[in-house]
């Protein structure tokens, strides 16, 4: 009797770890999702672009994007994947006005951008 409670005790303990260790592989495939943002800044005194006519040039293109937002003085693509993203910036540069610019906005999460900030400024006080 005492040998079945302890298998069935072992039999708990390591479901329990499995199932853990498939959440935690679960939530990391899910984090692992590279987003990636355009922004769309007019230079000079120029009008920001319509997101209609954005996602008409991108829809022809058949390329497809998450959200398009304005913000500040940006309008902010957002695309699934970096390829989306890099087609999206061959595509409008080539279909946009020139007082346009079109560039990879940064990702605030991501530790290469700290230090790059950290670089950049390092120039300036020295």
């Amino acid at each position: 009797m005492g040998s079945n409670h302890i298998l069935l005790r072992r039999f708990a303990l390591s479901l329990s770890v499995m199932l853990m260790l498939c959440i935690m592989v679960w939530l990391w495939a899910a984090l692992q999702r590279e987003e990636s943002t355009l922004a769309i800044r007019p230079m000079n005194q120029a009008n920001m672009p319509d997101g209609f006519s954005i996602s008409h040039h991108l829809d022809a293109n058949g390329i497809r994007f998450k959200s398009i937002t304005p913000q500040d003085d940006a309008l902010l693509i957002t695309f699934e994947s970096s390829e989306q993203s890099a087609a999206a910036k061959r595509v409008l540069d080539s279909t946009l006005p020139h007082v346009y610019v079109v560039a990879l906005q940064d990702e605030g999460g991501d530790p290469a951008s700290w230090l790059s900030l950290l670089r950049d400024t390092s120039h300036r006080f020295g």
